[in-house]
This record gives structure tokens, sequence and C-alpha cells, in this order.
């Protein structure tokens, strides 16, 4: 996972989306050239949308890297510039906070990972087995990015819906077989190749 951001220097061209969130975690190769993208936030629009987000009103991002990042984008593109970040340390998140400032969002960081404000939304970004032990419970929507081992302890004990990374992975990879192929994704089909265990 840091590899989206070390990968930046190796890569020839790099979309907008990428340059601003500060991840690529997609390498298209083509006339010699290596071109990075960000399909996260596509993945993380998508599974909200699907799990019935129309809007993220108030939001909450769980950890400082790629991809709370990509997060803050996604939840942008929902209606909510301006989320909560909580980390456990403030000052390791200065390159999510420059971040959001080239995607022109402002979002609040708090350091600590255990007091949950309320949220519509919760995107927890943070690795497996991190957040065990929190005791975080919300009955907004949760996206845990989490998709093995599932349920992750944060997902069994949450109070409201909860999407499991597995559905935002799907949905991120269906952007990269476009991008990769210049073809529509076959979504159903990805979706069945999925352990049904993994999904909601």
């Amino acid at each position: 996972m840091p590899l989206k951001q070390v990968v930046l220097p190796l890569l020839d061209e790099v979309s907008p989306l990428a340059a601003a969130t500060g991840a690529a975690n997609t390498v298209l190769l083509g006339d010699g050239r290596r071109r990075g993208d960000n399909t996260d936030v596509h993945g993380i629009t998508a599974a909200l949308r699907e799990a019935g987000v129309a809007s993220a009103g108030r939001a909450v991002v769980l950890g400082g890297g790629a991809t709370a990042a990509s997060a803050l984008a996604a939840l942008a593109d929902l209606g909510c510039p301006d989320a909560v970040v909580l980390v456990r340390s403030a000052a390791r998140a200065a390159p999510l906070v420059e971040a959001a400032r080239r995607l022109g969002l402002a979002p609040e960081v708090r350091e600590g990972l255990t007091a949950l404000p309320p949220a519509d939304v919760v995107v927890a970004t943070t690795p497996a087995g991190a957040l065990d032990g929190a005791g975080l419970r919300g009955d907004g929507v949760l996206l845990d990015v989490v998709y093995a081992p599932w349920p992750t302890r944060l997902a069994a004990g949450w109070g409201g819906p909860v999407v499991g990374g597995a559905v935002m992975l799907l949905h991120q990879a269906a952007r990269q077989v476009e991008l990769m192929t210049g073809r529509p994704a076959p979504l159903a089909a990805m979706r069945a190749a999925l352990d049904p265990a993994l999904l909601p």
C-alpha cells in the first residue's frame, strides 16, 4: 500500500486525480511510457453509492495514508468537502493535509482514534487489525476498506449499515479494466468471482 505514493516519481505521466491525491494504484503501460492513475476514489464512491449513500452529509475518515486521501476525494464527490479525519499522529498526517489542499478540501484533522464524532458516513482506511480494541461504534454507514480477514472487529461491532472493502475492491478493479482495455468492465462476472463471504 505505501507503493501508491512511492511509485509516483517512477512514472512518465500521472493523471490529475493521482497527482492531487498523491497516490497511484494503477500503472498503465503503452508506447514505452508508464502512466499512473487512481481508481480508489471511484471504488470508494461506487461502494458507498451501492450502499445507498446519495450524499455524504457529515463524514469521518479513519486513518491518514494514501487511501485516506482517496476517501476525502470520494466524500467530496458525494457532497462533503470538510470531513473529519481521525489519525494516530497529526504530525504524520502532513501528506494527507497537503493532498486535501491540492483537492481544494478543508478536512478537520484530529489526533486519536477512540472518540468518533457523529457521522452519516465513516470510511475506515487503516490496515487490518489497526482499529482492533478501539471500541468505535456508530449508526451511520461504515465503509471499512479492509477485505480480508472479514469481517473486521470494527465492522462486526458497528451499529449501522456496513460495506466491506471487497465492494470497493470490485469497483476500483472495474475502473482499472476500463482504463486498461477501453471497454466496459464485466461487473457482474467480476462480482461473481469474489468470495461471497466478503460481500454484504
